[in-house]
């Protein structure tokens, strides 16, 4: 089985490439994982559940529609962020999307409250990852821990966190509960 992950961030690709190899059956053990880059169609910074699962979804199905048959799955994987009920402030969201051509599955990974003045920033219309290399000091945070990374103290990567989406994304295709 070919996976094609709809993107050029290794982040990405190594947070499928986690779920997999956490599993213990046939389907994990057949299935080789590929970074495509494909547009987003949304946003550079996805604001709101909706716009950030869009993002996923154009995604995974961009990798279908552009291998032309080489890839079995689809997989899209979108940070973005949102006011969540009940919470003050702005939060770091993810979402994956994986696409067969006919079914497709979504899930989320954890969310995290952006500390005040980062959430300024992005308020004001700063993307997320710029904002937290100027913070952090340094660059392409986006390809190594995330924001999730440096919000944790490093407890939880960027991959470990959306590869909680990218499995639960994943269970139509792994789950007969579906």
């Amino acid at each position: 089985m070919r996976i094609g992950v709809g993107s050029g961030n290794p982040v990405k690709r190594r947070a499928v490439e986690r779920v997999l190899d956490d599993g213990e059956d046939a389907f994990a053990a057949e299935a080789t994982v590929e970074a495509v880059p494909v547009p987003s169609g949304v946003s550079e910074q996805p604001r709101g559940h909706a716009e950030t699962i869009m993002g996923a979804e154009n995604r995974a199905r961009a990798v279908l529609a552009e291998s032309d048959g080489v890839y079995d799955l689809g997989v899209g994987v979108e940070g973005g962020v949102a006011e969540l009920d009940g919470m003050d402030g702005l939060s770091l969201v993810m979402w994956a999307a994986v696409d067969d051509g006919e079914c497709v599955g979504r899930g989320a990974g954890p969310s995290m409250r952006l500390p005040d003045s980062i959430a300024e920033r992005v308020n004001a219309g700063e993307e997320l990852g710029p904002v937290m290399d100027d913070v952090l000091g340094t660059q392409g945070v986006a390809t190594r821990g995330g924001a999730a990374g440096a919000l944790t103290g490093g407890r939880v990567g960027r991959a470990e966190a959306l590869s909680t989406a990218v499995a639960g994304a994943l269970g139509p295709f792994v789950s007969k509960l579906y």
